[in-house]
């Protein structure tokens, strides 16, 4: 991508005026200016000099009373699905970025380009050209942060029209398998969207030896780990420790960690510090579960194969602001530093699956920007907090893929149970909890005044010891709402202690569909309910001998935890669509209504 694109030229410049501009900005070229009316061309030596062109001369100067504006020069038959985002501001965390991009469709690759410029720089390709069309009519120009972005295309090598034949192959065909040993592809930077950055706690008095001398120690780690890393110095002041968040591939993450705790080791001799420096890791309570396992047997298992102690700060530590736990790693730095790699691998492999199920599974919701709903690291402290709640781009729909008739996302009703003795912690002190939450999902949320029994609910006999004494809550709203809602009851029920420090909150849901569709749900031979409980792992029952209601529906009921109950809910609304579009009637070819009867023959 070494050639560039200028535009908005004069009529009036010239060839000597462009190479006084690259001359003057001393921005090398490697060959002479082919100058257009209104736009000219030219080669860099390289990438990063037509990058730093870009980001020096686009919008900002000046030539004969016109802005130059300055991009990749992309050939229109490689104008495909791949765009370049510069400009995005340099603390913005990656998932916030993630549910941006993901609102105008299926994201496939994501990759930071290595830049000299404060703001950081993305190379995105998306699944379709409609999809980065729109991507690129939305974001450009878009302010984040004070952060004008700036998107343009750039050449798409997988464009069909640019793809020779293979082995005389027809033309297009790519040929399947991973990159050999050597070729671009293996020296690319990990997909953005799939990572999770590594957040450690480390004491304060050890954050300007980490740094170094105007910055030269983190420089070095920074660029020897290929790594991005923020040490969130300002938050907290006074406290006796600072997160550090690093951003990088996982082997990268735990280098980082390694070299700031060999940092903290030698300054702690050189300054004759004597207590233990354990390695702290923070995570996000979502996740805490499965890292330990059940029984505890995956945190056991880590302590066992990496030869250290492992200790857990408490549920009670937690607030809705403050969603992560401390998890504290006592043992040599070799010992701390496989134990790192092996938290952090289950961490990662849990933010996995909860993003496969809620944001890559392409009947769910698209586009749904999970750090914008509170339940991800993007909103801990120390995560710049002001992007918290991501304001989608103008003309952003919120990604649905479920409207009604007037182009708004479709309502659902849903009926949650909960414990009936945690009906307090949900309302709140005067109702206050309840009423911030429903301003917050965009729900009506509503708690039945009546005690119901889990056996009356749903037709099936409870578990034995299971408290049977439930309240149901009903909350109605569109797909996002009914997410934002149920993610903090379920959230709430957790730090509440509803439920054992090692035990997942998984709770029932109803929700009613026409008595006529209820097969469709059950599918031949109960094949397609016992599809969705394989495909969400969630409990999915639709009870038999049900009387319809007055609207002449019946009841299905789903139990999982949130992430399960989520996709089933989704899934199930998918087949509701379904049936709805089939029993619309077919429009007549020229909407004249329906067809007349033919006449007899006689």
């Amino acid at each position: 991508m070494n050639k560039l694109y200028i535009g908005n030229v004069s009529e009036e410049a010239s060839a000597e005026d462009l190479e006084t501009i690259f001359e003057q900005w001393k921005i090398p070229h490697s060959g002479p200016f082919l100058v257009k009316t209104g736009y000219a061309f030219v080669d860099c030596p390289d990438e990063k000099i037509a990058m730093k062109a870009i980001d020096i001369l686009s919008g900002k100067v000046d030539l004969h009373g016109k802005l130059l504006e300055v991009e990749h020069s992309v050939p229109k038959r490689q104008r495909s699905c791949k765009l370049q985002i510069r400009n995005i501001p340099p603390h913005m965390q990656w998932e916030v970025l993630d549910g941006m991009l993901a609102q105008y469709g299926t994201v496939e690759n994501c990759e930071q380009v290595n830049t000299d410029t404060d703001t950081a720089v993305v190379n995105v390709r998306y699944g379709a050209k409609d999809q980065a069309r729109q991507a690129m009519e939305k974001l450009n120009g878009f302010l984040m942060e004070n952060f004008a972005l700036k998107v343009s295309y750039i050449p798409d090598e997988m464009a069909t029209a640019d793809v020779p034949s293979v082995g005389g192959g027809r033309r297009g065909f790519v040929p399947r398998g991973p990159p050999r040993s050597g070729s671009p592809g293996l020296g690319a930077r990990p997909k953005l969207q799939s990572e999770v950055p590594l957040r450690i706690l480390v004491p304060t008095q050890f954050v300007g030896a980490i740094i170094g001398k105007e910055g030269a120690t983190i420089r070095n780690i920074t660029k020897q780990t290929h790594s991005k890393i923020d040490i969130h110095r300002k938050e907290n002041a006074g406290a006796a420790e600072k997160p550090i968040t690093v951003h990088s591939t996982p082997e990268g993450c735990s280098n980082a960690c390694r070299t700031i705790m060999e940092i903290m080791q030698k300054e702690a001799l050189d300054t004759k510090f004597t207590e233990e420096i354990p390695l702290k890791i923070l995570a996000h309570n979502n996740f805490v579960g499965r890292l330990i396992g059940k029984e505890g047997r995956n945190l056991k298992k880590i302590e066992v194969d990496t030869e250290t102690k492992i200790t857990i700060s408490p549920l009670q530590d937690l607030t809705l602001y403050n969603p992560e736990r401390t998890i504290t790693v006592k043992g040599s730095i070799e010992a701390c530093s496989r134990a790192e790699e092996e938290v952090m691998k289950k961490v990662r492999e849990s933010y996995e699956n909860d993003v496969a199920a809620m944001n890559l599974q392409s009947n769910l919701i698209p586009g749904l920007n999970l750090n914008a709903l509170g339940l991800f690291p993007g909103g801990a402290p120390g995560m710049c907090p002001s992007m918290g709640h991501n304001v989608p781009p103008p003309g952003a729909q919120g990604g649905y893929s479920s409207f009604g008739s007037q182009g708004q996302p479709e309502s659902e009703t849903v009926h949650l149970f909960i414990p009936a003795l945690a009906v307090g912690a949900i309302i709140g002190k005067q109702g206050q909890h309840i009423k911030q939450l429903s301003r917050y999902a965009g729900a009506s949320i509503k708690i039945s005044a009546d005690e119901v029994s889990v056996v009356d609910a749903n037709q099936v006999a409870p578990p034995e010891g299971m408290d049977t004494k439930q309240r149901m809550v009903i909350i109605a709203g569109p797909p996002e709402a009914q997410f934002k809602a149920q993610g903090r009851i379920f959230g709430k029920l957790k730090e509440e202690n509803f439920f054992g420090p090692k035990e997942e909150v998984k709770l029932e849901a109803h929700i009613k569909v026409p008595s006529f569709a209820a097969g469709r749900v059950i599918g031949k031979g109960g094949k397609t309910v016992n599809e969705l409980q394989n495909l969400t792992s969630a409990e999915v029952v639709v009870p038999r001998d049900q009387t319809p209601d007055e609207n002449d529906q019946v009841i299905v009921k789903i139990t999982g935890h949130f992430y399960a109950s989520q996709l089933a809910q989704r899934k199930i609304q998918e087949i509701l669509s379904q049936v709805r579009r089939q029993q619309q009637p077919k429009p007549s070819p020229r909407g004249e209504g329906p067809p007349l009867p033919r006449p007899s023959r006689k």
